[in-house]
C-alpha cells in the first residue's frame, strides 16, 4: 500500500470529509488503528489520503486521537507531505474569529501524551528547531492569498492538553510569553511527523479569542463549532488550492531529518 498517496490531509474539528470520489483503506498499524479508515483520491492529478482527526462523529477527544497511528497509517500509504488544518484560538485581539494563520513555532503544554515512536529499542533524537515545513507554509501562505484570504504568515501555536479550555490566569500567562495561537491537537502531530521524515504544514483556522484576551463567559465549544463551520468550504477550497500548487519533488530539510540516526526498526 506504499504507493497510494503522495500528499496527506489531517482534518480538525468539522472538518470530517475532504475528498468526493475516493476508496477507503483499513490500515492496522503497531500503534493500533487510526482515528478512521484512510480515505485516498485525487486533487489536482495528484493522489491524496485523508484522515479526519477526531473520527467523522468526532469521538474522539484531543487528548485520546491515536495520533502515532494516524501518521504511521499516512506514512505506510506513501503520503509523505502532511497538510494539517486545525480550530484554534487566539491569544491576541488582533487575529480574531475567522482568521487564516500559518505559524512557524510550537509550544508543547501537554501533559499525557506519547510523542514519539521511538520509546523502545535505542534513542533517536530528531532535531525540531523548525516544526514546520518551510516549503508547506510557503505554498500555504501562496495559495490563500491567491484565494483572497490574507492569512497571518508566523506565529507561536501552544498546544494545551484539552478537552477543558483555559482559565483566564493560564490564558494571560500565554499571550505573556508571546504565544498568538492555542490549539489542542497540533502536538504531537508535528513531532511524530518529523520523526518518520515527513513535511508537515500547520493551517490554523481561529475560531474564537481566548479566554485571557476579552471579558466574558470564555470559549465554548458551540462557539468553536459555529465559527468553523461557518469557514468551511472556504478552507476546503485553501487545502485543494495548496495540493494543486504543492510540488511533489521535495526540497526541504524535513526530508533529511532522518539522515545518520540508527532506527530501532524499519519504517513502512
Amino acid at each position: 500500500m506504499s504507493d497510494l498517496a503522495d500528499i496527506g490531509v489531517i482534518g480538525g474539528s468539522g472538518f470530517y470529509e475532504f475528498l468526493d470520489s475516493r476508496d477507503e483503506y483499513g490500515v492496522e498499524t503497531p500503534f493500533g488503528r487510526p482515528s478512521d479508515p484512510i480515505v485516498v483520491g485525487e486533487i489536482g492529478g495528484k493522489r491524496v489520503a485523508f484522515v479526519p482527526r477526531h473520527g467523522r462523529d468526532h469521538r474522539f477527544p484531543p487528548h485520546k486521537i491515536p495520533y502515532r497511528a494516524n501518521l504511521w497509517a499516512l506514512h505506510a500509504v506513501g503520503v509523505r507531505q502532511v497538510l494539517a488544518p486545525n480550530a484554534v484560538g487566539s491569544l491576541t485581539s488582533s487575529c480574531g474569529p475567522g482568521t487564516l494563520a500559518v505559524p512557524d513555532q510550537l509550544v508543547d503544554r501537554t501533559t499525557g501524551r506519547t510523542q514519539t515512536f521511538y520509546g523502545a529499542g535505542g534513542a533517536v533524537h530528531v532535531q525540531f528547531a523548525d516544526p514546520y515545513c518551510a516549503v508547506g507554509r510557503a505554498h500555504a501562505i501562496a495559495a490563500a492569498r491567491a484565494t483572497g484570504w490574507e492569512p497571518v504568515t508566523s506565529g507561536t501555536l501552544v498546544v494545551i492538553e484539552g478537552p477543558r479550555f483555559s482559565t483566564r490566569a493560564e490564558s494571560r500567562w500565554y499571550a505573556a510569553q508571546g504565544w498568538t495561537l492555542i490549539g489542542m491537537t497540533g502536538h504531537p502531530e508535528a513531532v511524530l511527523a518529523r520523526e518518520l521524515g515527513l513535511c508537515y504544514t500547520s493551517i490554523a483556522l481561529v475560531t474564537d479569542t481566548d479566554a485571557g484576551v476579552e471579558e466574558g463567559d470564555g470559549v465554548t465549544q458551540d462557539e468553536v463549532f459555529r465559527v468553523f463551520a461557518a469557514n468551511t468550504v472556504r478552507l476546503r477550497e485553501l487545502i485543494t488550492k495548496v495540493i494543486e500548487e504543492l510540488p511533489l519533488e521535495r526540497n526541504c530539510r524535513c526530508r533529511h531529518s532522518l539522515d545518520g540516526l540508527k532506527l530501532p526498526f524499519e519504517l513502512p
